[in-house]
């Protein structure tokens, strides 16, 4: 489903509608893969809306991207089920000394030369490993790395 502006109140009612629409015969959603975790919310939020998340009616699994503050509460409640977390710390990094080895002339290191072809050449890039983030690793990941603090999901 495209949303414009990845906006979670657009994500909600496109949700809404699709469960009024695709399943009003009782039909279970059983799963929703979503590509930001700001849409997440407003799909949990449509979800919660049409009796999901009660013991009659649990949450389909639910995924995000990107591992924001929001989302990892959502997973210690027990509502969406997963997220993508990509370190943002990683990131930058790996970006500032690239764009530095521009800067000097020098080639910046990269560990992918295959994957991605834009139709007129193979682009170099730089991977980073993303780690799919639920309720059993969450502390690990993102609390113990010190990308959140405990004080920050309280």
């Amino acid at each position: 489903m495209a949303i414009l502006r990845w906006d979670p109140g657009t994500a909600q009612r496109r949700m809404e509608d699709l469960i009024t629409k695709a399943y009003a015969g009782g039909d279970r959603v059983d799963g929703v893969l979503s590509p930001y975790d700001g849409l997440s919310i407003g799909i949990l939020g449509a979800l919660k809306g049409s009796g999901y998340g009660t013991g009659g009616q649990p949450y389909p699994i639910v995924t995000g991207q990107d591992a924001e503050l929001p989302t990892i509460k959502s997973i210690i409640a027990g509502e969406q089920y997963s997220t993508i977390f990509k370190d943002t710390r990683e990131l930058g990094s790996v970006t500032v000394q690239m764009a530095d080895d521009v800067l000097k002339g020098e080639e910046p290191e990269v560990n992918d030369t295959e994957t991605y072809d834009n139709g007129v050449k193979v682009v170099p890039s730089f991977l980073l490993e993303p780690v799919t983030v639920d309720k059993t690793n969450y502390q690990e990941v993102v609390i113990d790395s010190g990308y959140y603090s405990e004080d920050d999901l309280s």
